[in-house]
């Protein structure tokens, strides 16, 4: 195997827009004084959460549900892999990363727009409890999904952290990307700062 190209500019940048847009709307959440900088974290997440899903069906072939959505039976057997300390390689997402994906998608789709409702004062204080709540249980998922990549780079060989920097992974030539899809990723900044912004306004 050898380097090839996997993770197309959209994966990538909204990849770390997500995590900046989380941590620091997580760290500004109790200060009313940086409300704003809160909702604006707040809706990069969303907005990047809205663009992931289309990119989903559209996107190059590892961006695509279809290549990482597994059933229950596929994330078994690759925790069992797993805890046996030799994983099964997956030039995309493992099963059960993909899994944690579409947790993370939904969940800062629901937190955000939970957020927005009370920014916007159309909720009573159980929309506060479940805002909360929703950005907990995805803190969760972060802190099981960051563990995944920390084991599977030590097991693999393989920094899967700076493979979502550069978009290159350990894989045959002919299953790489043809292409990483710039003009899409323009478009995602775009929208990323147009969303966020309205979402804030």
């Amino acid at each position: 195997m050898q380097k090839i190209l996997v993770w197309d500019w959209p994966v990538r940048l909204g990849h770390w827009l997500m995590v900046g847009g989380f941590i620091l709307a997580w760290l500004t959440s109790e200060s009313e004084s940086l409300r704003l900088v809160h909702v604006l974290s707040g809706g990069t997440v969303v907005a990047v959460a809205l663009f992931r899903l289309p990119w989903g069906f559209i996107g190059s072939r590892y961006a695509r549900f279809v290549d990482f959505v597994r059933g229950p039976g596929s994330v078994v057997d690759y925790l069992r892999s797993l805890i046996r300390l030799d994983p099964d390689h997956h030039t995309g997402h493992n099963p059960a990363g993909g899994w944690a994906i579409v947790l993370l998608l939904g969940l800062g789709i629901a937190t955000g727009l939970v957020g927005w409702a009370m920014y916007n004062e159309l909720g009573g204080d159980w929309l506060e409890e479940l805002h909360e709540g929703l950005a907990a249980t995805m803190l969760t998922v972060v802190f099981i999904h960051v563990a995944g990549v920390i084991s599977g780079s030590l097991l693999h060989g393989e920094n899967l952290v700076r493979a979502m920097i550069t978009g290159h992974k350990q894989g045959s030539p002919e299953k790489a990307i043809p292409s990483a899809r710039p003009l899409a990723a323009i478009f995602l900044l775009v929208w990323v700062g147009a969303a966020s912004w309205w979402l804030a306004s």
